[in-house]
């Protein structure tokens, strides 16, 4: 795998380092930078009916020691892929590393975009905040089905008095007690 350093611009001084492998024909490889709000494209031939895999892994530049952190939850990256027609052939938020995957139907010049799912305050938040915002989900998601739930045991008691109230009347006129 060959490896070939593309740009060196930082933003905001904390960069995120993409390290991208594209299978398709071959095996190739890119290392570059990209800023917070940056986006990277490039453009990549692949013939037609080919699955492409790309292997990535985001991290982040300390620029005070000069190193590469660990992966920061919420650090990740959003692929979008066009292709030669220029329709969006895959668009989806991804981790801080992993691979996607996505299967050519027209032959030609693939346009691939990356860019960092980051902010400024994500990164210095070390993903504090991608895991509020988890946590609000599924509080939101666990309230709404408590609050369908108790709807239904409420309609099903009030079914099950409206019977027992009828089959009770039932009995007592059959009985001739009424």
């Amino acid at each position: 795998m060959a490896g070939v350093w593309v740009g060196r611009r930082r933003a905001m001084g904390l960069p995120a380092l993409l390290l991208l492998a594209l299978c398709a024909a071959g095996a190739r490889g890119l290392y570059f930078h990209i800023g917070e709000t940056e986006k990277r494209c490039f453009i990549e031939e692949i013939p037609d009916e080919t699955m492409v895999i790309g292997n990535y892994r985001t991290q982040m530049w300390d620029k005070q020691k000069e190193v590469f952190l660990p992966s920061t939850p919420g650090l990740g990256m959003h692929v979008e892929v066009k292709d030669p027609e220029g329709k969006v052939v895959l668009s989806r938020q991804y981790g801080s590393e992993g691979r996607f995957t996505f299967t050519s139907h027209t032959p030609g010049d693939h346009q691939i975009c990356l860019h960092s799912n980051s902010t400024r305050m994500t990164l210095f938040a070390g993903g504090r905040l991608y895991r509020e915002e988890r946590f609000r989900l599924t509080s939101e998601s666990t309230n709404q089905r408590v609050l369908w739930w108790s709807i239904a045991q409420t309609v099903i008691l009030i079914l099950t008095g409206i019977w027992q109230m009828r089959h009770l009347k039932s009995f007592f006129e059959a009985k001739k007690l009424v």
